[in-house]
């Protein structure tokens, strides 16, 4: 079944941030200065501790465009839907914050790795306006 509805609502997104496809199991939201796209895909949690019962997790990824090619790398996997559409709108942020020096692979890399996902623990259903 596909989403009808964007999983963040625009008003909430920073400016130059749009979606680029979404659906149940995929987001995938585009920025063009730097050209980057942050993806939230949901996955198997075969690698999750057995503990937690998880049979679905999501994996958040960036992939930055560069003249020829692209690079894709993993910044985290999350446990939750929720957790997945604020890990990205929390990554469009830092983006958004440094901008300017998001100017290529190595420092997008460094502007995420400061984003501590730990923190970002549902606590609740999402709200849609």
């Amino acid at each position: 079944m596909v989403t009808t509805q964007d999983p963040i609502p625009p008003e909430a997104l920073p400016p130059g941030w749009g979606p680029a496809e979404f659906g149940d199991d995929r987001f995938v939201y585009r920025h063009n200065n730097p050209p980057i796209e942050l993806v939230a895909d949901s996955t198997s949690a075969e690698q999750s501790h057995p503990g937690l019962g998880l049979c679905r997790c999501w994996a958040l990824r960036y992939r930055i465009f560069l003249t020829d090619s692209a690079i894709t790398r993993l910044i985290a996997h999350v446990s939750t839907r929720r957790a997945a559409l604020d890990g990205l709108l929390e990554c469009m942020h830092r983006i958004h914050e440094a901008a300017e020096a998001a100017d290529g692979p190595v420092a997008v890399e460094a502007i995420l790795d400061s984003v501590n996902l730990s923190e970002l623990v549902p606590n609740g259903a999402f709200q849609a306006p």
